[in-house]
């Protein structure tokens, strides 16, 4: 029992001397000259060591699975991804010594792949997306493993109230803005931890600020926000990897949710290159939705003559999508024509005309 708590706690003093290392990530303003009075800043999660929102997650998930005691030296630590979370886990488990094995779709981008493999990390490839968790239960208990879970986890393991919060960091940063407590934070959802722990925090802290989470064409989260049913399934998944899921995951929690939004894929990528060209650099597809998103709410208080500022997240580098959304060839085979949509999402930028229409939902919860 003595050794098994020794390394338990050595265990944790490795991960927490990781975050005492680093830095925390920057808030990027996105001026919009046809939106004036609408502040919008991203919030880049792509500075993490390992390049996404998700070593945040990654961080918290060990944390809860080491105080829980479900940990231990002789370990292989299990986790269903798509990819950003397998990348962060893996860089975790290669901290501690521990054998990682990411379940994740066939479809997974090759750069995801190759970026789990340099922390150490094996990739486990199944073909249908639907049946990642029930794969990684299997693979668990056949290498006597540990199944992280973060489609359960995300939103316990994440402290809402401090250690380790993005909604902490986003609120210390804006302090000096002019517009220093948002409107509005924008997310999207992948297993729910975000917008849940975005949604408690500023109930928490008593905040004025209202959350909006956009959802992906290929997801069914936004569809049982509206028809209150966690009971909905799909039977495909999501072409924006990292978020959207074929069932509501635990971690979703619509409660916290003030407004949702649905993306048609075509303009999440679309406004993924457009955002490129402005930042100079570029970012993946789930930043895309988020934009949408914002460019929404942005248009609508302008439109009513609201200042304010709008915070949402660049979530991780599209580096990562070169064979995809960054990729003419992959885009034409997808039937997505992208031309419009970008001249509509820049006319909004520079002129604020309306932007490209989406399915909205607000509800009382």
């Amino acid at each position: 029992m003595f050794c098994s708590r020794h390394w338990n706690s050595e265990a944790i003093r490795i991960i927490e001397a990781d975050y005492n290392r680093s830095a925390d990530t920057h808030l990027i303003p996105l001026p919009l000259p046809g939106l004036p009075g609408v502040d919008i800043y991203l919030k880049d999660e792509s500075s993490h060591p390992t390049g996404s929102l998700k070593h945040r997650l990654a961080r918290s998930l060990f944390l809860y699975a080491l105080a829980n005691g479900w940990l231990h030296r002789r370990s292989t630590v299990i986790e269903a991804s798509s990819g950003s979370t397998a990348i962060s886990e893996a860089y975790f488990a290669r901290l501690l010594g521990l054998p990682f094995v990411a379940v994740m779709p066939t479809a997974t981008s090759p750069e995801k792949i190759a970026a789990i493999e340099f922390q150490g990390g094996r990739c486990h490839l199944v073909d249908d997306p639907t049946a990642l968790h029930a794969e990684s239960r299997r693979l668990a208990a056949a290498l006597d493993g540990h199944f992280m879970d973060q489609f359960t986890y995300a939103e316990r393991a994440t402290d809402w109230r401090a250690n380790n919060n993005i909604a902490e960091s986003i609120f210390s940063q804006m302090a000096l803005e002019r517009h220093s407590t948002p409107a509005w934070l924008v997310a999207s959802a992948g297993t729910g931890g975000t917008s849940a722990t975005l949604g408690r925090y500023v109930r928490y802290r008593r905040h004025p600020t209202r959350v909006a989470c956009v959802d992906p064409e290929r997801s069914v989260f936004y569809d049982s926000y509206v028809r209150r049913d966690d009971s909905l399934t799909l039977e495909c998944g999501s072409r924006i990897e990292g978020i959207g899921r074929p069932r509501v995951e635990p971690s979703f929690i619509p409660q916290v949710i003030d407004t949702m939004f649905k993306v048609p894929d075509e303009l999440s990528i679309a406004a993924t290159r457009w955002l490129a060209q402005r930042l100079g650099r570029r970012v993946g597809g789930s930043t895309g939705c988020n934009l949408l998103g914002v460019l929404a709410l942005a248009h609508q208080m302008h439109a009513r003559g609201e200042a304010g500022s709008i915070v949402t997240l660049l979530c991780d580098s599209g580096e990562r999508y070169g064979h995809s959304y960054y990729d003419d060839g992959w885009v034409a085979a997808q039937g997505m024509t992208l031309a419009p949509a970008l001249a509509a999402i820049e006319a909004t930028a520079r002129d604020g005309t309306p932007p490209p229409p989406l399915a909205r939902h607000t509800r009382e919860n």
